[in-house]
């Protein structure tokens, strides 16, 4: 594969200077949290930032601009970075196979109706959203339409695509096609983000296990991090009835891919 599905492929460097694992999404799943609480890890590094974007918004920025988000990491430390993003863009996982064919991939699933109502509650909290729930579930649809084909280009960006995607992100089953299609089982770890943000030991152990490292008791008394302010308790039983219906499919999929769901 080559870079950006344009020109040149990735320089070949030395494997120590490569990110060992990303955690890819999904958006409003607990990835700030899990960047906040692998960063504290003494075995791992991450960059100061979360969301480094370069497979998705910055892919045409220079390969050395990225690996130099690295260069903090200790000799025996593993470094990965956190970019839920990554999941949901539609040429991320592609970049990503051309880049670090040997990467883990870690993706955190939430309740698909309460992710897509976070993300809504998100986007009108930092200005992002001027409709009424029910207005920008309606125009969703219309405000992705030229989604794919303009992110097709490395360095494009969608502001609908980042911003608007309330429902279309919940549709794990379609992102997760597209990460299985180009890496092996043993390089993804998917997550159910609810035990995990509870703080239970089984599936930080997996992580730690998956990502190679020792886990470490503390982890579990830090608070979650970038969390809504529960604005969805208040949404009417018929929305979240109609997202039940539109997202089944969904909850169907990780329910018989996965092993787990969350009860409807």
């Amino acid at each position: 594969m080559k870079r950006d599905d344009q020109q040149q492929p990735y320089p070949q460097v030395e494997q120590p200077l490569l990110p060992h694992f990303l955690v890819v999404g999904a958006q409003k799943a607990g990835t700030s949290t899990v960047h906040r609480r692998l960063g504290n890890h003494p075995g791992i590094f991450l960059p100061p930032a979360k969301e480094l974007h370069y497979f998705s918004l910055h892919t045409d920025r220079p390969w050395g601009w990225y690996l130099r988000q690295f260069e903090g990491r200790g000799d025996a430390q593993l470094c990965g970075e956190v970019t839920p993003y990554y999941l949901f863009h539609p040429q991320a996982p592609a970049r990503i196979r051309a880049a670090l064919p040997a990467v883990r991939l870690v993706v955190l699933l939430r309740d698909p109706v309460e992710r897509t109502l976070s993300q809504y509650f998100h986007a009108r909290r930092h200005g992002f959203e001027t409709l009424s729930l029910e207005a920008a579930l309606k125009a969703e649809h219309g405000r992705l339409a030229d989604a794919e084909a303009i992110l097709q280009a490395a360095g494009s960006s969608h502001y609908s695509h980042q911003k608007h995607s309330y429902v279309a992100r919940s549709r794990y089953e379609q992102q997760l096609d597209r990460i299985e299609a180009l890496f092996p089982p043993q390089q993804v770890l998917v997550l159910q983000s609810e035990p995990l943000l509870s703080g239970k030991r089984e599936p930080w152990e997996r992580l730690y296990a998956f990502l190679g490292v020792p886990p470490v008791s503390w982890e579990f008394e830090m608070p979650r991090e970038n969390a809504g302010l529960e604005e969805a308790k208040a949404v009417q039983a018929h929305v979240k009835e109609l997202l039940r219906r539109q997202l089944e499919i969904s909850a169907t999929a990780v329910r018989k891919r996965y092993g787990f769901d969350w009860g409807w």
